[in-house]
Order: structure tokens, then C-alpha cells, then sequence
């Protein structure tokens, strides 16, 4: 529902900012002046409605407007693009520097005191912190408000990348004759420690850093020297009752690798190809009259070439479409990997659970493992999904499996899966370096091999495998280094849980760790 803020009576537009974090603390407000609640309010005066899924095309918008202000214009100091950005009538509150009201006074100061440091400043938009707002009147968008937490570091000569501050930021973005324009920007809290993961030893500091950032459960598995070394859990699965080392995850998308494995044992086993039509065995009703679905095959569809939306229900008739040519261009999508388990489950005349089942989990022995909601399921073990305050949401259970999504497992179990899949267990050394190809590029650094995400290079000649899972009130990822045989599993039940992956991937995977999200963040 939408939070109407009026002008004119200011005690409620400023109870109503700060819920919505538009605005800082009072203390803060003392600090920077009480203009700038006047300005948000004023910019503001219509509605502010719920918060954007990061999916959505307004987050993806702001979140590439945040990328060209930053990673172009503040970091490589490009002050013609402050200019083209940054509105005429732009504001800028700063809880150190104050005030700067006009946008010539804000881009002099970057000038002077960014471009003008004896070292390179570098801003990092923290994984997970971005919120997007829209604003709205009479139901027409007109602006958006945009918070989150960025942190600074500084580069010198000869000298490693070090830290040097962290700090929240509200940035009120207003459409001006068809372009996006910053129009008042916020950045408080600042912050000359960083925030991180306490000692996993600390089980009481773990568990108030969980609730800091509003995420009931957290597990995690560390792998050293190609094993599983250690199993840690965190927090509660639903209130009242706490997690245990054996606790059960939805992990979303990581579902992905093990329909990759499973396929990939098959095509070892010579009982499937990957470069077959798929139109042999299944064609979607939706794209049987287009010619494009006699050349599908299932490497299109494991290197994510498949020219397929993510899911069709976002196509404005709700059909599957080819939005490309199999085969010519990078398009994630989890309509592929059902494209696949209908053409698996065609010829081999089994569900895919049965065939997972098979072919991965009594294998390696992941008794806690799930493709559907069956009556194997422990539910007292299962952790509920939880939205971004903290309310516990409804629990799917589904009866059909599926390739893309809704895998429920344990540490114990991924760390297993993991594990033979970077030894290549079940799979020949050819179509394991298929595997660890980078056969679609999809930024610098990051590739598509087949079905696993490849960050390379780590440095020292060391790569990593990686997926992650992103479900409502669930989120988890892994990387997997293969020749030092290190990695890290990170699963939690909230829709707040990519706020943590930051600090515990460089926390955990230490300087590759760190050359990971210098390939994430570019």
C-alpha cells in the first residue's frame, strides 16, 4: 500500500521517511539541517510505494544509473558523466562534508577532493543493499528513491587495495524529459571500521550479526583441501525453532547443477548427446510452429544460449517465445532447464526426481535430498522462507519437479554434490573440461560452462565453479575452487541473505574471495 507523505504537516513526513530509511536519524538531521527533510518531502510528495523486485525494470534501470555514477563517473573521476547524471537542481547531504546545494558545488568538490586524493578512490555498491522505491502521482511514474550501503577503498602505488569507509546512502532519482536524473542524494552513517562476519566460533555474535540484517538461519559449509570441513548453522528456521547442522534449505536455482551433473553422467554413459535436437524427444506447444525449435539442443541449453526468457509468465501473453537464436547470445533462463527435463523425462520415461535419484543422490549418498515435496520430506527440519522484515512466508510444496528450481537439501548433502562434481566424479575428463569452459561469456571475468558459472581468472592460475539459488525468502550460493580444493556453501532462509555474502566470501575465500567480487562488482 502506498505511505502518503504531506508538505504541509512535517512530523508525519518525517516519521514516514525514516521508516522507509529516505532519511537518517535525527541526530542526523541535526547534523545536515532540517532543509534536507524539506527537499526529500517535497520530492516525495505524492507517494512512495512498495518496495521493486530486483528483477523488476525499474530496479535494473537504477541499478545500471548507480553503476554509470559510481563505477564510470566516481571511480575513473569522468566528470562529464556527473554531468550528463546529475540534475540541474540536484542536492547533495553529507553527515562529514555537509551541505552542497547546487550541482556545480557538488561536481567542484568531486573535482578537489576525489580526483584530487593522493591515492584512487573506489566506491563498491554492497551486494543485496539496494532498494528501489517507485513515486508516483496520479499513478504515472515520475521518480524513483533508491537506498543502500556502499563502501570505499583506496588504491596505491605498489600497495594492496585497502578499506577505507562504509556508509549508507539514500539517492532520489526523477525522470526529466525521458532520462533518469539525480536530483538529491544522501550518504550518512559513515563508518571507519568494516562491518563484517564475526568468528564462527562466536555463535552469539553470529547470530546478533543474523539479526542485524534480519535473517533468521544461516549455513554454512567450508571446504578445505577438496573436503567438507566444517558444517556451521545459525539462527531459526521459524520462530521458536532453532537450526540444527542437518537442517533442510530450498537453495532455488542450484537445482540447475544438479540437472547439469545428472545430464552430463548421462552423456558420459553414451545414453545422451549434447548436441542433439531436443525436438526428437519434446517441443513445447508454445514454440512448435517456429523452425528455431528443431535446432535446440541441450548445450544451448547448459551454457544458457538456449534464447530463452528466464520463465515465459514474463512475456506480456504468459507463452514461451525464442527472444534469440539458440546458440548466439547469453539469456539466463530457467524455461531452458525445463525444456530439458521434458525432453529427459520423455525418452527415459522416468520423472526427473526418479533420475536424479539414480543418477546423483543414492550414488553420493545425499539421503537429505529433494526434487519434490514427497512424504520423505522432514518438515520439522525444513527452513521457512522469510521476506525482508522478517515474516515467515508460505511454503511451497511442490509435487512436480523441477530442473531449474526448488532443490531442498542440507549442507551435508550440497558439500557432497559439490565436491564430486569438481573432481569429476561420474562424468569423462572431456566433458568435464566442457564443463569448466568458458563457453559464455557473460561479463569479464565470468563465463558460462556448462551449467556452472566460471570466475577466471583467481589469480596463481586458480578458477572457480559457482551458482547461486534465488528464491522469494530464500537465497544461496557456492563457489568451489578447484585446485586448491577450497570453497564455501552459504544457504539462508530470508530475502535479506545475499546481505551476507559479501563478508563471508572474503572472509572465508580471503584473496580469492576478494578477485571474485572484483569480477562481481565490475
Amino acid at each position: 500500500m502506498a505511505v502518503y507523505i504531506s508538505t504541509v504537516i512535517m512530523n508525519l513526513a518525517y516519521t514516514s521517511l525514516i521508516k522507509k530509511n529516505v532519511l537518517p536519524s535525527c541526530r542526523l538531521l541535526k547534523k545536515i539541517g532540517y532543509a534536507v527533510l524539506i527537499a526529500v518531502a517535497m520530492v516525495a510528495s505524492t507517494s512512495v510505494q512498495a518496495q521493486v523486485s530486483t528483477s523488476s525494470a525499474l530496479y535494473q534501470t537504477l541499478k545500471k544509473q548507480d553503476s554509470l555514477l559510481f563505477n564510470v563517473g566516481f571511480n575513473t573521476c569522468n566528470l562529464p558523466t556527473f554531468e550528463m547524471l546529475v540534475s540541474d537542481n540536484f542536492e547533495f547531504y553529507h553527515d562529514q562534508a555537509g551541505m552542497m546545494l547546487t550541482k556545480a558545488s557538488f561536481i567542484n568538490s568531486v573535482k578537489n577532493n576525489v580526483c584530487g586524493l593522493n591515492y584512487k578512490a573506489v566506491r563498491t555498491l554492497e551486494p543485496g543493499s539496494m532498494e528501489v522505491y517507485p513515486l508516483e502521482k496520479n499513478g504515472v511514474l515520475y521518480g524513483a528513491i533508491q537506498n543502500g550501503v556502499h563502501r570505499f577503498y583506496a588504491i596505491e602505488a605498489g600497495k594492496p587495495e585497502y578499506f577505507t569507509s562504509r556508509a549508507k546512502f539514500s539517492n532520489v532519482w526523477k525522470l526529466e524529459s525521458g532520462s533518469w536524473k539525480l536530483i538529491r542524494s544522501l550518504s550518512y552513517d559513515h563508518q571507519e571500521t568494516e562491518a563484517g562476519v564475526p568468528k564462527l566460533e562466536d555463535v552469539a555474535g553470529v547470530e546478533a550479526w543474523l539479526k542485524q540484517n534480519k535473517v533468521p538461519a544461516l549455513a554454512l559449509g567450508l571446504i578445505n583441501h577438496g573436503k567438507l570441513q566444517e558444517i556451521k548453522v545459525y539462527g531459526e528456521l521459524d520462530k521458536g525453532r532453532p537450526a540444527s547442522y542437518n537442517s533442510i534449505f530450498n537453495v532455488a536455482s542450484l537445482t540447475k547443477t544438479v540437472t547439469t551433473m545428472l545430464t552430463l553422467r548421462l552423456v558420459t554413459q553414451g545414453k545422451w548427446s549434447l548436441d542433439e535436437p531436443l525436438y526428437k524427444y519434446w517441443t513445447d506447444p508454445d514454440v512448435k510452429a517456429d523452425p528455431r525449435s528443431k535446432t535446440l539442443t541441450t548445450r544451448h541449453i547448459l551454457t544458457q544460449q538456449s534464447g530463452f526468457p528466464n520463465w515465459r509468465w514474463q512475456l506480456k501473453d504468459k507463452k514461451l517465445a525464442f527472444q534469440s537464436n539458440p546458440g548466439t547470445k547469453y539469456e539466463y533462463s530457467g524455461e531452458g532447464f525445463e525444456y530439458l527435463r521434458r525432453a529427459l523425462e520423455a525418452k527415459f520415461h522416468k520423472p526427473l526426481d526418479q533420475l536424479a535419484d539414480e543418477l546423483i543422490f543414492k550414488p553420493l549418498s545425499m539421503t537429505d535430498s529433494h526434487l519434490t515435496w514427497d512424504a520423505r520430506m522432514d518438515e520439522s527440519r525444513f527452513a521457512v522462507p522469510h521476506d525482508t522484515s522478517g515474516k515467515a512466508m508460505p511454503i511451497e510444496k511442490n509435487k512436480v519437479p523441477s530442473a531449474a528450481d526448488q532443490l531442498k537439501t542440507t549442507i551435508a548433502d550440497y558439500g557432497k554434490f559439490m565436491i564430486a562434481a569438481a573432481n569429476h566424479e561420474g562424468i569423462s575428463e572431456e566433458f568435464f573440461q566442457q564443463m569448466i569452459s568458458h563457453n559464455t561469456k557473460t561479463k569479464d571475468g565470468r563465463y558460462i560452462g556448462l551449467g556452472w558459472f566460471i570466475y577466471d581468472p583467481l589469480g596463481d592460475g586458480e578458477y572457480a565453479i559457482s551458482h547461486g539459488g534465488d528464491d522469494p525468502g530464500a537465497h544461496s550460493i557456492c563457489f568451489l575452487l578447484p585446485k586448491s580444493g577450497q570453497g564455501i556453501i552459504i544457504f539462508t532462509n530470508s530475502e535479506n541473505g545475499t546481505k551476507l555474502y559479501i563478508d563471508l566470501i572474503r572472509a572465508y575465500l580471503k584473496e580469492k574471495g576478494q578477485a571474485i567480487l572484483d569480477i562481481e562488482l565490475k
